[in-house]
């Protein structure tokens, strides 16, 4: 297995400080769902452990790295969170494992910067269920951020937006990311 590009991660308690998970979900529509929800390249668990805890359903979360996985584990043990299955899974290559049309909530946050972002986003259109929603967050492009893929990697919105409209995926919102400045967000859904 290998990671996809500039995918290494900072100390947890660095990474922490970028995002109010909370906030960002709510804001991407996270809390307005039923049913599981899926996030490719969970982490440390920041965005997974925020979801469980608002939704009904399960949160399935995959990463290729073993250390993100047993660390997003932990969290959710400690926590005392059932509804999260982490998977160790190589989703670029391999696919997420869930079946078609199962899920009602996808997130790709900060991972579209991969070498195939077209194919990550049909990977998502997939599994997720008509109606429902695909988000997804990144890195600014357009001002210093203390993070983040080099530049030359870096998508902007406007490509993530094409990407997504390319993998059959209906534009919804871009709204603003409330406590990370160093972000954008933008929401699809799955047309019937």
């Amino acid at each position: 297995m290998a990671k996809g590009r500039d995918s290494g991660m900072p100390p947890i308690e660095q990474w922490e400080t970028f995002f109010q998970a909370d906030a960002i979900l709510e804001a991407l529509g996270c809390d307005r769902l039923s049913g599981d929800v899926a996030e490719f390249g969970c982490g440390y668990g920041t965005f997974t452990i925020a979801a469980a805890r608002r939704i009904p359903g399960l949160v399935y979360a995959v990463d290729i790295d073993p250390l993100m996985v047993n660390a997003t584990n932990t969290r959710a043990s400690r926590a005392g969170l059932r509804n999260i299955v982490v998977e160790q899974r190589d989703f670029v290559s391999d696919g997420c494992g869930r079946p078609g049309d199962s899920i009602s909530y996808a997130m790709l946050f900060n991972i579209l910067h991969i070498e195939n972002p077209v194919s990550l986003l049909r990977e998502a259109r997939r599994i997720v269920r008509v109606g429902g929603i695909v988000s997804v967050i990144h890195w600014r492009h357009d001002i210093e951020t203390p993070r983040g893929p080099p530049l030359k990697i870096r998508p902007r919105s406007t490509q993530c937006r094409a990407w997504a409209e390319e993998a059959g995926l209906q534009w919804l919102m871009s709204p603003e990311l409330p406590g990370s400045p160093w972000h954008w967000g933008m929401t699809f859904k799955r047309p019937e």
